[in-house]
C-alpha cells in the first residue's frame, strides 16, 4: 500500500524525485561574484524555485575550472575565457554560455606615486608601474583577474620580480584590495568588487576605459562523461537559471540602487566572440 502511494506521488510530482535524489548543487565560481554580493541576491531565488540547495565554492577562476574538470563541482561560473575554451573544447564542460560582463580597472592610493591617474591605456599604466617600481599587489592565484594581469605584463614585455615592489596575495579579490590598501599599492580589480568594497578601503580608480579591460563571465555544465558522480540535472538547472530572461533582468538591476550603476551587464543570448 505504502509503495503504491509513493508511486502515485512521484508520478504526480516528477521533479520531487529528482530533487530528493540530488538536493545539492555544487557551484564553483570566481570570488568576484561572491564578493560583489551578486550570488547572495540570486541563489536564494533559485533555491526557492527549484528545491535545490547550492553549495558555493568561491575561488579563483583557475581553481574553479579545475574543480569542474575533476568533477568536484556540478557547474562553473568563471571569467577566464581562454582557459574555459580549452577545457570546453576538450570535452570537460558542456554548453558554455555567456552570462554577463563588467570591466577591470587599476586602483591605487590617492597619492598615485606612479602618476597613473587619468590614463585609459592599460599597457602604458603597467609599463609605468614597472618603471617606477611602484608597489603592486597581484592576486597570484591563477584567477581570471590574475590571468588578465599576466597577459598585460606579457604585452608590455615585463616579467615582475619575485618580491620587492611586486607582491602576491594568493587570495580573492576583496582580500587583495584590502592588502593593496594597507600597502598603499596598486592592483587590478573587477569593477563590481571594487565598488562593493570602496567604502572599506582608501583606494581610488586610477586607470579605466581601455577596451582591454572587458571582463566576461560564462557558465558551463560539467560533462558527466568525465565525472559520473556530478549532479547533472542540478548543474543544468542552475546554468539555465543564470541565463533565463528573469534572472538576466535581475543581474542588470543589481547594484543600481546602491551605486547608481549596474555591477554586471547581462549578456545571455548575445553573440559570443569570447
Amino acid at each position: 500500500m505504502r509503495n503504491a502511494l509513493l508511486a502515485v506521488l512521484l508520478s504526480v510530482v516528477p521533479s520531487f524525485h529528482l530533487t530528493a535524489q540530488s538536493p545539492q548543487v555544487l557551484l564553483a565560481t570566481t570570488t568576484s561574484t561572491r564578493d560583489a554580493g551578486l550570488l547572495d541576491s540570486l541563489l536564494p531565488i533559485f533555491e526557492r524555485k527549484t528545491g535545490y540547495r547550492v553549495k558555493l565554492i568561491a575561488v579563483g577562476s583557475g581553481q574553479a575550472l579545475e574543480l569542474g574538470r575533476r568533477g568536484d563541482a556540478d557547474v562553473v561560473l568563471s571569467h577566464a575565457p581562454q582557459a574555459e575554451r580549452v577545457l570546453a573544447d576538450s570535452g570537460y564542460f558542456l554548453n558554455r554560455r555567456l552570462v554577463m560582463h563588467n570591466d577591470f580597472l587599476i586602483v591605487g592610493p590617492a597619492a598615485d606615486p606612479a602618476g597613473l591617474r587619468g590614463l585609459n591605456d592599460a599597457a602604458a599604466a603597467m609599463r609605468r608601474i614597472a618603471a617606477q617600481r611602484a608597489t603592486f599587489v597581484s592576486r597570484g592565484d591563477q584567477s581570471g583577474t590574475h590571468k588578465f594581469e599576466q597577459a598585460l605584463w606579457k604585452r608590455v614585455g615585463v616579467t615582475p620580480p619575485s618580491g620587492g615592489w611586486y607582491v602576491e596575495s594568493g587570495q580573492g579579490m576583496a582580500a587583495t584590495l584590502q592588502m593593496a590598501d594597507q600597502k598603499r599599492a596598486y592592483t587590478i580589480s573587477d569593477r563590481a568588487t571594487y565598488l562593493a568594497w570602496r567604502d572599506k578601503v582608501q583606494l581610488v580608480p586610477e586607470v579605466e576605459g581601455d577596451s582591454l579591460f572587458y571582463n566576461v563571465y560564462h557558465v558551463m555544465e560539467v560533462n558527466p562523461r568525465n565525472a559520473p558522480r556530478v549532479n547533472t540535472a542540478g548543474g543544468k538547472a542552475l546554468a539555465d537559471f543564470l541565463v533565463a530572461p528573469e534572472t538576466q533582468a535581475l543581474i542588470g538591476e543589481f547594484g543600481k540602487s546602491r551605486f547608481g550603476q549596474s555591477l554586471f551587464l547581462p549578456d545571455a543570448g548575445k553573440p559570443d566572440r569570447w
